[in-house]
């Protein structure tokens, strides 16, 4: 492949040789690229360029080659051709239809690489696309995620050595994974879970490891055990979001590491012809340094320190994992001397949920380069993720006094704005990045909902309408189609399409009480009683605290002649919702009875 071959041959020369930790007089380890790592959260970002435009990507040792994002590839200007027949990308929620596009300019570390080829294809996954096995499989690679780096390796005359160069004397172990080939360049091995053999394929895109159902059921945990707990959904490439589960498991053996009495996160997160059973997720490689050994078929690793896998449905609690304190002097190895590598280590610390050390290579980062909007954004996220929304607050209002267009921070600042009910200084932020992003930016999808807060419909509307052309197969479509019902419905025109929003939204996302929600309101304001009531009933069978579902209903059964189920639908809105009234009566429908 192209880019495989080009970027090699352009890597090859500049590969500088680093100590190996065996058999030193025999075998050879050169690094041919690192790669700086910006961890946002639990993903992975490298940086590049497309045709002179600065871009990121994701690292994703998963992809078997590398991609970009529709709305991306608009956003780009990049023309789409048609895709070799039988070609398609199966992840997470599913199977999506994929496109190719070239690349005139494409830049990656030092090489330049020209008319380099993509697939074109899937969901938003929070960058341009996916850096996938066609980049990171060349030769060997070593992930250095807390040490917010990936390098591309080339080794010589290793065939016995421990390529783990780095360990001294920590503990190392090694898995043997299997040879890659045509489309399966993944990094795959055997591990054990329970003393099942299980399949795992070590995916750097994949934020948390994840079980497939079967596979954990082989292990003998299933989702309606007893001490099984619901986990919120996943998603990824394809359209579906799926359930997920956390369970108990006695043990877990990857290579010769066992890790006893842990929980791991499973769900139908694979298909019936998948070959996997796990996806072991960059959580894992926080935790370790990893060195991939094409060439031996064998992976080598030492581990980090703190949490293995990581279990949280929103990332909130922020636990120091390790010391921050630095005893080195800067510039020796992996200690930060420049603003970008106090930057790099803050957001690794940040994604371990290290905020003390996050929050001082961050300032450490602003005070070497005070001019740096880029700085100041990233300390105000972890600011707000350990409750400190004032100095946040300062970090973003001088972000954007430095880039008055970053529409990040417009929109991080936007929020906070409205969670402090200032919506005229929320709506100025809105508008902001409004002008700021592309036409077919993901972000549109954000500034729907945005919006719909402050209470302007039509704006909604046309977020979701420019969001949704640009993002047919996103596996968040389901959910705009149903931002977009619900700013139709308030707005009161176009029930009929506002209905379709919602039908359509329920046919990729059946059975979500979001969406029936929406739509009870809907047929309710399109004078259709029964269906709206069948709505709200099936909305509040999942979701027995639906404030709009309950005062709907209560509506309905006002209407209808029950009194008193009437009376305690509507209290029991007006209790989680005490202005639902007042905004029920900004759309037409009227007094109610309390």
């Amino acid at each position: 492949m192209r880019t495989l071959l080009t970027l090699a041959a352009a890597l090859v020369a500049g590969a500088v040789a680093l100590p190996a930790s065996a058999e030193p007089k025999k075998c050879s380890i050169g690094k041919m690229l690192e790669l700086p790592v910006t961890m946002a959260d639990l993903r992975p970002l490298v940086p590049a360029t497309i045709n002179g435009r600065e871009v990121k990507f994701i690292a994703d040792s998963g992809a078997f080659y590398s991609n970009i994002s529709p709305g991306s590839a608009a956003e780009l200007g990049l023309k789409l051709g048609a895709a070799p027949a039988g070609l398609h990308l199966t992840g997470i929620g599913g199977e999506t239809q994929a496109a190719v596009t070239r690349v005139k300019d494409f830049g990656i570390g030092p090489a330049m690489l020209h008319n380099v080829q993509f697939i074109v294809g899937g969901s938003e996954i929070g960058s341009t696309g996916l850096l996938g096995q066609n980049v990171l499989g060349i030769a060997d690679v070593e992930y250095d995620l807390a040490g917010a780096a990936i390098r591309l390796m080339r080794s010589h005359d290793c065939e016995h050595a421990n390529l783990a160069y780095w360990s001294n004397d920590k503990p190392v172990s090694v898995l043997d994974i299997e040879s890659a080939s045509g489309s399966r360049l993944h990094t795959e091995g055997t591990v054990l879970l329970n003393g099942v053999k299980i399949r795992a394929i070590f995916d750097t895109g994949a934020p948390t490891t994840m079980l497939t159902t079967a596979a954990a059921a082989r292990a003998g945990v299933k989702p309606d055990m007893p001490g099984v707990e619901r986990a919120g959904s996943a998603s990824g490439l394809g359209r579906r979001s799926l359930p997920t589960w956390i369970g108990a498991f006695q043990s877990l053996k990857i290579g010769g590491e066992e890790i006893r009495k842990i929980h791991l996160r499973f769900g139908d997160v694979g298909d019936r012809d998948s070959s996997f059973d796990m996806l072991i997720g960059a959580d894992f490689f926080l935790s370790h340094r990893v060195y991939v050994s094409n060439a031996q078929h064998k992976l080598f690793f030492t581990y980090n320190g703190g949490a293995v896998f990581d279990l949280t449905v929103r990332r909130t609690d922020p636990k120091p994992v390790s010391d921050s304190g630095d005893s080195a002097k800067p510039g020796a190895e992996g200690v930060p001397a420049t603003a970008a590598e106090f930057s790099l280590r803050g957001n690794a610390r940040a994604a371990r949920r290290d905020v003390a050390g996050a929050l001082a290579d961050l300032t450490r980062a602003a005070e070497l380069a005070p001019d740096n909007a880029e700085y100041r954004y990233q300390r105000a996220v972890v600011l707000m993720r350990s409750g400190r929304r004032p100095q946040a607050m300062e970090d973003l209002d001088r972000a954007l006094t430095l880039k008055h267009d970053y529409a990040d921070a417009l929109i991080f600042r936007a929020g906070l704005r409205l969670a402090n009910g200032d919506k005229t200084a929320a709506r100025a932020d809105v508008d902001a990045a409004d002008r700021a992003v592309a036409g077919p930016s993901d972000l549109r999808l954000t500034l729907g909902g945005f919006y719909d807060q402050l209470g302007d419909p039509d704006a909604a509307i046309a977020q979701y309408d420019r969001w949704i052309a640009a993002h047919p197969t996103d596996s968040r479509l389901g959910m705009a189609l149903n931002g977009r019902c619900w700013a139709r419905t308030l707005a009161g025109r176009d029930l009929d399409k506002a209905i379709a929003d919602c039908d359509r939204g329920l046919s990729l996302r059946p059975h979500t009480a979001a969406i029936l929600d929406s739509r009870g309101l809907a047929w309710l304001r399109s004078g259709n009683l029964d269906k709206a009531l069948a709505d709200y009933d099936a909305a509040l069978a999942l979701e027995p605290k639906l404030a709009w579902s309950l005062y709907g209903r209560g509506i309905i059964e006002q209407r209808k002649g029950l009194g008193a189920q009437a009376k305690a639908d509507i209290a029991a809105a007006i209790a989680l919702r005490p202005d639902l009234a007042d905004e029920a009566k900004k759309i037409g429908l009227g007094e109610v009875a309390r």
